[in-house]
């Protein structure tokens, strides 16, 4: 039995990385398990201490911004939980959170010219449909950061969508605000990371109501939400490597595999190289030492599905 079949509280969802549970009086615990996702695959091989990674990184940003918008996190301390979920195992994975009502979209911020945005450039010369200018390289740095809404797809991949849109969905006023937010949170979170040498290229935020007060749910600028890179290794017109699971990315790119499951097997270094590279993440952005968070053992992983 795993750690996650022990935990006694009724079961909600499981994400690729995220497994919540009931809590009572309104509230949910979010639990970041170490597994690890590209191309829409789940690897059968977890990476040690990846979801505490996500979780500090979101306790920290919390804090950090919540000026901005406050957060539905109450708290990351197993001693809050209920009995039945104090697991030493969970220590640092866990976030005791309100039960927030969730927007109907994906809150993306973007201010380089990258990944789904390049594409579109690419081709036709515009980002979610709005006209850029000429001459543009990929991974250059646009004029103004960009609120860059997409619907939230149970299954497959997220579709963009445009403001209009956005309005469409929630409402002129609501959809102003969450672009608001978002793009407040992205300026003061990337204008910190880049004086620790980051470049935050764009991320995704989640937004919710509680109370009548928009919120900032789930993961905050974490490298699985955001596109980090060292901003010594920037240059337009080049993919610079990221703070994520680049060296996943690469090992998979250069076998014959096609991008369906299952997954193959992964090399121990190369498990060993994406948890470094979320450790680094963290510890340059926060100036914390990873090593002090709750439940950090190493290279052994307590949550593997």
């Amino acid at each position: 039995m795993g750690i996650l079949d022990r935990i006694g509280l009724p079961h909600r969802y499981s994400g690729k990385v995220r497994d919540i549970y009931e809590v009572d009086d309104g509230l949910l615990l979010l639990v970041a398990s170490d597994r690890i996702s590209a191309f829409d695959v789940v690897m059968a091989e977890p990476v040690p201490d990846k979801g505490r990674v996500l979780t500090a990184m979101t306790a920290f940003w919390s804090t950090h911004l919540a000026s901005v918008a406050p957060s539905h996190l109450v708290s990351t301390d197993l001693a809050d939980l209920p009995a039945a979920c104090r697991l030493p195992g969970l220590a640092g994975r866990v976030m005791l959170c309100r039960e927030a009502a969730m927007l109907p979209i994906e809150c993306i911020v973007r201010g380089y010219l990258s990944g789904s945005a390049w594409k579109e450039y690419r081709e036709s010369g515009t980002v979610h449909g709005m006209a850029m200018r000429a001459g543009m390289a990929e991974s250059d740095r646009l004029d103004e950061p960009l609120f860059t809404p997409s619907t939230k797809a149970d299954s497959g991949h997220d579709l963009n969508i445009s403001f209009t849109d956005a309005v469409d969905l929630l409402g002129r006023d609501l959809a102003g605000r969450a672009a608001e937010i978002s793009l407040e949170l992205y300026r003061q979170g990337s204008a910190w990371a880049a004086e620790r040498g980051i470049i935050v290229a764009d991320t995704k935020f989640e937004l919710g109501l509680l109370d009548g007060e928009l919120v900032v749910a789930d993961e905050l600028l974490t490298p699985d939400s955001s596109r980090f890179w060292p901003a010594d290794a920037w240059e337009p017109g080049t993919v610079p490597p990221s703070f994520d699971k680049q060296p996943l990315r690469d090992y998979l790119d250069a076998l014959d595999w096609d991008k369906s499951p299952p997954p193959p097997p992964l090399p121990a270094e190369v498990v060993v190289a994406s948890r470094s590279r979320y450790v680094e993440a963290y510890e340059r952005i926060t100036g914390l030492s990873f090593a002090d968070w709750p439940g950090v053992q190493g290279m052994a992983s307590d949550v593997e599905s």
